[in-house]
């Protein structure tokens, strides 16, 4: 008995079979004792077909086989939200200087950044970005993408690959599905129907042959012109015919600087990047399709306040990549917000809350992914445009007193009305 518990205890002896013998023994001691190897688990391996190879296509071993992380990425991806771009809405191929956007807006964008091009829109600074016409304005395409969220400060301008970093882009969240619609609002709709077109110098008074004395009289003329059409705009906007006519004039009469500098400084924005934030290019006050200020002419008629201050908001506006509409909007802002003393002021508050509200939709359907900053940014320009408002009182005010030109009726009382 113990023998055969000491025999059991013990392992079984090893065999080395002999290289040079053939023993049918030897065969049947290798086989049983070959299940016994340690082997090493099998990587579980998942097939991939692509949808060009069909089933028994003639694929290589690559592109049959990947591993399960790979088919788990790949799944991933094909369920992921797909991106379009925010400025031609093109597919996006990722997140280049802060927003969504394909290749060729990306490669656009810093072409111009870096090459520092100057563009011209040869229409109204309005042209239509989309996919097919993304090529047809160059100065309307960049405009777009500043206003998107692009980032300057993300090209490299010593054209070395990789962007710098030093930037938060815009969380990868998609948009509401309740995200408002530019074309769902009313107020907007009824602005840009009835937003007066940019006019044209009438004649110069006769005998006036002094550069400045026919600048200056030519000015007076369409500050008299673009006052009319002011009036009748502000009359088409949803809620200002529901106050007292004695408070809509006050509006008026309050506000008027600002809102003609605000669209001033709008028509004036150039059309390609600064150069630098020291030494920007110089600007042009485009009243008229045929007569612009430039610096050098506003100190000759002594309105070089007026031109530093109206090219302040401009340049406010160029730095937000401010877009029409919400220039429409906050134009009917100024309006609703001014402090002049009204009979009903419930009725001046509800009138502002809507164009506000018009506002905020605005900006968060033309800029889905920066709608708080952009809105904060275009509120901080109505500060700039009361001083505006100051520096063209004030110099319209000391023509008239010296009889410098002539100056219509309509204006002198508008320039009169000094409510604030």
């Amino acid at each position: 008995m113990l023998r055969r518990v000491k025999q059991e205890a013990e392992p079984p002896p090893q065999y080395s079979p002999d290289p040079h013998t053939d023993h049918p023994l030897h065969r049947s001691t290798h086989m049983v004792h070959a299940p016994q190897l340690e082997l090493e688990p099998k990587e579980e391996v998942k097939f991939c077909v692509s949808p060009e190879s069909g089933a028994g296509g003639n694929a290589s071993p690559e592109q049959q086989h990947c591993s399960s992380t790979t088919a788990a990425a790949a799944a991933r991806d094909e369920d992921a939200p797909r991106r379009f771009c925010l400025v031609c809405g093109d597919v996006a191929s990722g997140f280049h200087y802060g927003v969504a956007s394909c290749e060729a807006c990306k490669a656009f964008f810093k072409r111009t950044i870096q090459g520092n091009i100057d563009y011209t829109c040869p229409a109204s600074n309005e042209c239509e970005i989309n996919k097919r016409r993304r090529k047809a304005c160059q100065a309307c395409r960049f405009r777009k993408c500043l206003s998107t969220g692009m980032l300057r400060e993300g090209v490299r301008l010593d054209r070395v690959r990789g962007g710098r970093q030093k930037y938060r882009r815009a969380p990868d969240l998609p948009p509401p599905n309740n995200k408002p619609h530019i074309d769902d609002i009313k107020i907007l709709e009824a602005l840009s129907s009835y937003e007066p077109e940019l006019l044209s110098c009438g004649a110069a008074p006769a005998g006036v042959t002094d550069p400045a004395a026919r600048t200056l009289a030519l000015l007076a003329d369409l500050y008299d012109r673009e006052l009319v059409g002011v009036i009748g705009w502000a009359k088409q906007i949803p809620g200002f015919t529901e106050l007292q006519l004695n408070d809509q004039m006050r509006l008026l009469q309050s506000t008027w600087a600002e809102m003609l500098s605000l669209m001033v400084a709008y028509r004036s924005l150039p059309a390609a990047a600064t150069p630098a934030p020291s030494s920007p290019a110089p600007l042009r006050l485009r009243f008229a399709h045929d007569l612009a200020l430039d610096e050098h002419t506003a100190r000759d008629i002594g309105a070089l306040d007026l031109y530093l201050q109206i090219s302040g908001v401009a340049r406010r506006l160029e730095r937000l990549g401010a877009q029409r509409e919400e220039c429409y909007l906050l134009k009917a802002l100024v309006l609703a917000n001014s402090e002049a003393r009204l009979d009903e002021h419930a009725a001046q508050r509800r009138f502002r809350d809507a164009i506000l509200a018009a506002l905020n939709d605005a900006v968060n359907a033309l800029r889905p992914y920066n709608a708080n900053t952009a809105l904060q940014q275009l509120l901080l320009s109505l500060p700039a445009l009361r001083h505006a408002d100051v520096a063209v009182r004030r110099f319209w005010t000391c023509v008239h007193r010296d009889r410098r030109t002539h100056m219509n009726k309509l204006f002198v009382e508008m320039l009169e009305a000094c409510l604030r």
